[in-house]
């Protein structure tokens, strides 16, 4: 099997049980309608759930992260939030240096790869579909559920078209989510790192290890200061020494927030595994996230799923390069 085509079952062999989804056995200008539930769910400070004193955790649309644990100080070390999530197939890490280049060359390399990554993707529609979900035990106890489609009119201004989003009941959960939440699951869980961006983080060489077939750098990166009220992604990275793009990524976003009067906002750990669409990029194909996260009265324990599917490139004049040259759009959109 290619190192595609291996990559490919890879993403797609993660386990996971979603009672009304799938069971996946573990192995080797138009606007989009947005679909927010109140933001008006908790317990009060007496113990009581109260439709006014509400628990609030980030969250985007598409929401499909199985949150796990969502406290991250970041002005603690740098670093705290390295991955946990184990995974199939995957090899030790090994700490020695890469050969024949130093750990800067390779962030130079796979930075400029990621700005053509991200000028690429934005060029393709796709559909992604989220659910999230509260848990108590073995008992489901609120869900959010939203499919859709990432589309282009016909004046080529892109858009999103809901096609499923039945009434959300996370509020029975204890929860409800936030605009931050919306805006992380389209922009952030598909974590990308350009040139631009570099100069935010700090970024440490771990060392190299095996993903199925795909021999990886590894990274662990944290910014390096909060900016206002932006957010940002901390965590660690796999980058592919052929290709040298991003195909795995571990971590949150950053920061949580907590506000006065109780409001808090927390994120989950997530990973985001991606896939060779079109023989030269590597686009995110299956978010995956089960946490708790500990706010001040109680804990809530979450479980998220975003996948992305049916990549295709747009016909536009828009030209897509990959090493600096223009893709014949006979090969664009090919998987």
């Amino acid at each position: 099997m290619s190192r595609r085509d291996r990559a490919r079952s890879r993403l797609l062999c993660f386990p996971y049980n979603s009672p009304d989804e799938i069971t996946i056995q573990q192995s080797g200008g138009k606007e989009a309608l947005l679909h927010l539930p109140p933001e008006r769910r908790g317990w009060d400070a007496g113990g009581h759930f109260s439709p006014f004193f509400a628990n609030r955790f980030h969250y985007t649309n598409h929401m499909k992260l199985h949150l796990r644990l969502a406290i991250v100080v970041v002005s603690a070390a740098l670093f705290a939030v390295l991955p946990s999530l184990a995974v199939a197939d995957e090899g030790p890490l090994d700490p020695s240096q890469p050969k024949g280049q130093t750990s800067d060359e390779i962030i130079k390399r796979f930075a400029a790869k990621e700005a053509e990554f991200k000028e690429a993707r934005d060029q393709y529609t796709y559909r992604q579909s989220v659910i999230v979900e509260t848990v108590d035990g073995d008992t489901i106890t609120g869900k959010y559920q939203e499919v859709f489609d990432v589309l282009f009119d016909d004046q080529g201004k892109r858009l999103e078209n809901v096609v499923f989003a039945p009434e959300s009941t996370l509020e029975n959960g204890g929860i409800s989510m936030s605009p931050e939440d919306l805006d992380d699951i389209r922009h952030r869980l598909p974590f990308v790192l350009t040139t631009e961006e570099i100069p935010e983080y700090n970024i440490l060489y771990i060392g190299q290890q095996q993903e199925d077939e795909l021999h990886c750098y590894v990274f662990d990166i944290a910014p390096k200061e909060i900016v206002g009220k932006k957010r940002y992604f901390q965590g660690r990275i796999w980058v592919d020494d052929r290709d040298f793009q991003i195909v795995k990524t571990s971590g949150k976003t950053v920061p949580d927030i907590r506000k006065k009067r109780g409001q808090e906002n927390l994120f989950p750990k997530f990973i985001t595994w991606r896939e060779q669409i079109d023989g030269k990029y590597w686009f995110p194909t299956y978010t995956k996230a089960d946490d708790i996260l500990h706010f001040s009265l109680q804990d809530v324990h979450i479980r998220e799923i975003i996948k992305y599917e049916d990549y295709k490139r747009f016909g536009s004049n828009v030209k897509i390069t990959y090493d600096g040259k223009e893709i014949p759009k006979a090969d664009q959109g090919k998987k």
